[in-house]
C-alpha cells in the first residue's frame, strides 16, 4: 500500500513538472516575436522603396508601381554604425560584387581629347610646277619618261625646235660682230622677250652659233603627273606640256565627323601612322579645314601638311 502511494506521488510530480515546463516554453516563444516587433517598432522608417528599383523612394507604404510587390521600408538604423546620413550613397555589397565595382582614389587633371581618323595620302597642291612651251615649234625628241616617274630638278623632258628663235639668234650674232654694245644689249633683250631661256641666250653668245633647239626641263624635283608631248607633234605658245608635283611636303586628307570638327583648328599638331611603315610615328600640322560637309557621310574634309619622309620612292 505504501509503495503504491509513493509511485503515485512521483508520477504526479513528473506530470506537474512537464506541464509547467511546456507552459513556460510556450510563453517564451510567444514573447520573442513580440519583443522583435517592439524593437522594430522603435525604428523610424525613413522611406519605402522597391528592392528591384531602389533609386526611387516613396514616402508611404504600398504597392510598387514598377513590380508586383509591396514596398519595403528603409529604417534609420539601416545606414550602419558609421554615422552616415540618409543622403549618403550606399551600394549593396552583393550588387557591388556582381557588377564588378572597383574602387580607386580620385585624381584631378585636365582631360585631353584624342581623335583617331583614317586618311588618304595625296600630293600637295601648293607645290606644283607646270611646264609650257615658250614659243611655237616642233618636238624633235621626247625623253623616256612616263607619268608617275620621280624626277630631279632640271631633268630634261623634251627637245623642241623653234624656227623663230633661229632667225632672232642670227640677228643677234650679226650685231655682236659690230662691237656696238648698245645694239648688242638691245638684241639680247629681244631674245629674252621672245621667251628664250637665259641659259640658251648665254650659250648662243658663248658659242657664236645658232641654237634653234631648246630642251624643256622641270623647274623642281618631284613626281611627273602628266606628259602631254610626243615626238613630231607641233606645239603652240603657252601650251601645257607637263605637270610635276613636288615631294618636299605632302597632304594627308582625312574625313572628320561633323560633330568632332569643332575640336580642330589650323596649326594643330597631329601624329600619323602608316600601315606600310609599322612602328613609326610622323608629325604634321593641320593646314586647312575645308568649309564643306559631305552629304552622304556628314564629314568635314581636313588637309594635314607634313614632310614627305613617310613616302617611299
Amino acid at each position: 500500500m505504501t509503495d503504491r502511494l509513493i509511485k503515485g506521488a512521483l508520477l504526479g510530480g513528473v506530470l506537474l513538472l512537464g506541464l509547467g515546463g511546456g507552459y513556460w516554453l510556450a510563453q517564451m516563444r510567444t514573447a520573442q516575436p513580440a519583443m522583435a516587433m517592439q524593437a522594430a517598432g522603435e525604428k523610424k522608417a525613413l522611406y519605402w522603396y522597391d528592392p528591384m528599383y531602389p533609386q526611387q523612394k516613396f514616402d508611404k507604404p504600398g504597392k510598387s508601381p514598377f513590380m508586383d510587390m509591396q514596398l519595403v521600408p528603409r529604417y534609420g538604423g539601416d545606414e550602419g554604425d558609421s554615422g552616415e546620413s540618409s543622403a549618403a550613397i550606399r551600394i549593396d555589397s552583393g550588387l557591388t560584387q556582381n557588377i564588378g565595382v572597383r574602387l580607386a582614389p580620385v585624381t584631378r587633371g585636365v582631360l585631353t581629347a584624342n581623335l583617331d581618323v583614317s586618311g588618304i595620302l595625296a600630293f600637295n597642291d601648293r607645290d606644283v610646277a607646270v611646264v609650257q612651251a615658250r614659243a611655237a615649234g616642233f618636238v624633235q625628241r621626247v625623253y623616256a619618261l612616263a607619268p608617275g616617274d620621280v624626277l630631279k630638278a632640271n631633268a630634261p623632258l623634251a627637245d623642241i625646235l623653234v624656227p623663230d628663235w633661229a632667225a632672232a639668234q642670227e640677228e643677234f650674232l650679226a650685231l655682236r660682230s659690230t662691237g656696238d654694245r648698245s645694239l648688242i644689249a638691245a638684241a639680247r633683250q629681244r631674245l629674252l622677250l621672245s621667251g628664250m631661256p637665259a641659259g640658251l641666250v648665254a650659250q648662243v653668245e658663248r658659242s657664236g652659233r645658232v641654237q634653234a633647239v631648246s630642251t624643256l626641263t622641270t623647274p623642281l624635283g618631284g613626281a611627273l603627273q602628266t606628259l602631254d608631248v610626243r615626238e613630231g607633234m607641233t606645239v603652240a605658245t603657252g601650251q601645257t606640256l607637263a605637270k610635276v608635283n613636288g615631294l618636299a611636303t605632302v597632304w594627308l586628307q582625312v574625313a572628320v565627323p561633323e560633330a568632332q570638327g569643332a575640336t580642330l583648328a589650323v596649326g594643330q599638331s597631329v601624329q600619323t601612322h602608316f600601315v606600310g611603315l609599322p612602328g613609326k610615328t610622323f608629325s604634321g600640322t593641320v593646314s586647312a579645314i575645308l568649309p564643306a560637309t559631305a552629304m552622304d557621310s556628314r564629314t568635314v574634309q581636313v588637309c594635314l601638311i607634313r614632310t614627305a619622309a613617310c613616302v617611299r620612292v
